[in-house]
């Protein structure tokens, strides 16, 4: 049977207003600021308040470049790793684009008429497409086409974190396995990405740019992924990206499970609902 998508987004109502030994426990609303070098790192509480109102467990991770600010519910959860899922897709992506296994966002792959878990899937996709609905068939041929080899190489050349594939693994290495990626790392790439700051093309920058862009309106833009791993009986889901608004940018990497209570149709929303409402919380969206 097909996964089917929700239909609508959870709308919640809120009443609440660099190490790890650093951490300070907030037992009120007030957010407890502490300065780690010349990072600020803010715990803020209201953050997991948003957390525990979606019955979800996860970490919520947002940085402020302009105040260098990283606001968190939990610093442990935000220097621990999981699989990368489809947030992959943006490493991926470039890869594609810098190896000429893609050449530019209209490059088209074609389906071949087999199921695919997704109906959206199953019609030929240009890879903006298939990133914009997150075709696993399609990724997956794009790492089958760079191979291990290449695929190691470009990513220690990128700086992205390890991951761990052989020739067996290299399509599903970022889906299961022992691949993992923090928060924090995927806002440190993020960062690189977006002042230009990884070695690549001019022609990869702007595409890939132009793949991640989600929404944009007269007041901002909104780019980035979210991804969707099941290891057994453990679902983990991820929304990571960067919001630009007014001449400012601001991280994020949300990495969430199921808690106690949850309805699993509407967790494909919820990351970037729960997301979207941290954002605005802190006054960025």
């Amino acid at each position: 049977m097909k996964f089917l998508w929700p239909v609508s987004l959870l709308f919640v109502m809120l009443s609440c207003q660099s190490s790890q030994s650093e951490k300070q426990v907030v037992t009120e609303g007030t957010p407890v600021e502490k300065k780690v070098g010349k990072l600020l790192h803010i715990e803020d509480l209201t953050l997991q308040h948003l957390l525990d109102s979606f019955k979800l467990d996860g970490t919520i991770l947002i940085f402020d470049e302009e105040e260098n600010a990283l606001y968190f519910n939990d610093l442990e959860g935000a220097y621990t790793g999981q699989l990368p899922a489809s947030t992959f897709k943006i490493p991926n992506t470039i890869i594609a684009l810098e190896t000429g296994v893609a050449s530019g966002p209209e490059h088209l792959f074609p389906w071949d008429g087999t199921d695919r878990w997704l109906d959206a899937w199953e019609q030929d996709l240009t890879l903006k497409q298939a990133y914009s609905v997150s075709c696993v068939p399609c990724y997956q041929e794009v790492a089958r086409a760079v191979g291990p080899e290449k695929m190691r190489s470009e990513l220690v050349r990128l700086g992205y974190p390890e991951m761990v594939f052989d020739s067996a693994t290299v399509d599903n290495f970022w889906l299961q396995g022992e691949s993992r990626i923090t928060p924090y790392q995927q806002i440190q790439f993020l960062r690189r990405l977006y002042h230009e700051e990884l070695p690549i093309r001019k022609t990869t920058q702007t595409a890939i740019r132009e793949i991640m862009l989600r929404e944009q309106t007269e007041a901002y833009s909104l780019s980035g992924k979210t991804g969707w791993s099941i290891d057994g009986e453990k679902n983990n889901g991820w929304f990571v990206g960067f919001l630009e608004r007014g001449g400012k940018v601001y991280y994020f990497a949300t990495n969430v499970e199921p808690g106690a209570g949850f309805e699993m149709d509407g967790f494909a929303a919820v990351r970037v609902a729960v997301t979207r409402l941290a954002l605005t919380r802190l006054g960025y969206l």
